[in-house]
């Protein structure tokens, strides 16, 4: 702030004194008003530092849960993954024991399959053998001569 320079006018002994006396009053007044405003600033200031450090507190507690939340994130993400792929182990394995377990029955099943169509087949020969032997006898099979029915009649007749 620039003010401007005053002048006094010169008398017997000097200066004007109600005129000096005015300025100085000015100027006291003028201290007066800066001095307060210094002790405003300067209580501003005083309250603007606390606030800018508890500012700063909660952003280093704030940075510090961030850390604390990240590394927690990270362990879960890595837990995770790790139990993943031992889901996936254990699925894969179970996969591989049951696909083992089924060829095993599928073979025992071709196995029997095949037992039972060299037994069929077998048994086709032999019913074929027996039904060719059986053939031969029906056709060497005579039936006997029907008897004379007429004794039969005649014989009712005398029945009667």
């Amino acid at each position: 702030m620039s003010a401007k320079r005053p002048t006094f006018r010169v008398m017997k002994n000097g200066y004007d004194r109600f005129a000096v006396d005015d300025a100085v009053e000015r100027y006291a007044a003028q201290a007066d008003a800066l001095q307060r405003k210094l002790e405003l600033y300067q209580e501003q200031l005083v309250e603007t530092t606390r606030e800018l450090n508890s500012i700063k507190a909660q952003l280093a507690e704030m940075e510090k849960n961030d850390a604390v939340r990240k590394e927690t994130s990270d362990r879960i993400a890595r837990l995770s993954i790790r139990e993943a792929n031992e889901i996936i182990a254990t699925a894969q394995n179970n996969a591989d024991e049951i696909i083992r377990e089924a060829l095993g029955t599928a073979r025992l099943v071709l196995t029997d399959l095949t037992k039972l169509y060299q037994s069929a087949g077998t048994v086709k020969g032999q019913m074929n053998t027996q039904l060719e032997d059986l053939l031969k006898q029906l056709d060497n099979f005579k039936l006997p001569q029907m008897p004379d029915l007429r004794w039969l009649n005649e014989a009712e007749e005398k029945l009667r």
